[in-house]
């Protein structure tokens, strides 16, 4: 198991710990404000009921991208998560 299996393991142990599902569930990202990638994290979350947030860096070199979407269970989760990593540059938090 590599990984990155082990983490989304521990990930969806923590969240079956931690969280009555169904929830609503904020996920957060950063990623550059240049080459559209706001855009990318907006579309992996279109058209599905969420609350899409976002705010630039001091700079304006960043954003931040906060996401409230009500999620059936941890695997709903890390699916959105495994989605979100393909993007490239995009920091998790």
């Amino acid at each position: 198991m590599g990984d990155k299996d082990i983490f989304y393991t521990n990930l969806k142990n923590r969240l079956e710990d931690t969280t009555k599902f169904p929830s609503d569930y904020l996920f957060k990202f950063i990623v550059s404000s240049e080459d559209n990638q706001v855009e990318e994290v907006e579309s992996l979350f279109d058209n599905i009921g969420a609350v899409i947030n976002t705010k630039k860096s001091k700079t304006g070199k960043y954003v931040s991208v906060s996401i409230v979407l009500n999620v059936e269970n941890a695997d709903t989760v890390i699916k959105y998560y495994l989605k979100a990593e393909k993007i490239k540059g995009i920091i998790s938090l």
